[in-house]
């Protein structure tokens, strides 16, 4: 039920779950995916001893600056998702053996989740937020984690880290801190603050 907007909304990302929150909020959006090499991004950045969280950050702008330069009159979100496990960068796992070997690492230790989101219009950054999630993953035993993978699937190829929090990837830690929505990939509390602020949609 869209409780009112006055304002055309795009989200430049491909992310099922990021789309599913917003339209699961009221949002009347269109879907832009960005086409942004994102490896190399990262790649870049952290040559330039860029942080987790500021990758985040500036993925989300690139994102979002792509898409909004294609449609200036239309509010544009752009967001991404990094994961720092003690130094060591997380991406979405490639296959099913990426995904074993990455909850395989996690396994055991403290991590954070760091998600950022950007809204632009006409080329020109509006707003913008990077919130961490600090995660805590359980011990498992190696037959755990096998019969975890393949219970989830290629589902949780489109995670980062390879879990999904909403499904079977609560079993997989023993603390959350931080917001839910943050863990899922969009802080989306904070954005829909900054769109009723904006008056794109209903206060």
């Amino acid at each position: 039920m869209m409780l009112g907007q006055t304002t055309e909304i795009i989200l430049a990302s491909a992310s099922k779950t990021r789309a599913d929150l917003l339209r699961g909020a009221g949002l009347v959006i269109q879907i832009v995916p960005a086409n942004v090499d994102e490896d190399a991004v990262k790649e870049s950045l952290r040559a330039e001893g860029a942080t987790a969280d500021r990758v985040a950050e500036a993925l989300s702008d690139l994102k979002a600056l792509k898409i909004s330069q294609r449609f200036p009159d239309a509010l544009v979100i752009g967001a991404d998702q990094t994961l720092d496990c003690n130094g060591v960068w997380f991406d979405k796992p490639a296959d099913m053996d990426h995904l074993h070997g990455h909850i395989q690492a996690l396994s055991g230790n403290r991590h954070s989740l760091y998600a950022g989101v950007s809204v632009m219009k006409g080329g020109q950054r509006l707003w913008g937020l990077v919130e961490p999630a600090p995660m805590t993953m359980r011990k498992m035993t190696p037959d755990f984690i096998t019969r975890y993978c393949q219970a989830v699937g290629e589902d949780a190829l489109g995670s980062v880290g390879g879990y999904r929090l909403e499904g079977l990837g609560a079993q997989l830690f023993t603390r959350v801190e931080g917001d839910y929505f943050t863990v899922l990939g969009l802080p989306l509390l904070p954005l829909l603050g900054f769109l009723r602020q904006n008056g794109a949609i209903a206060q």
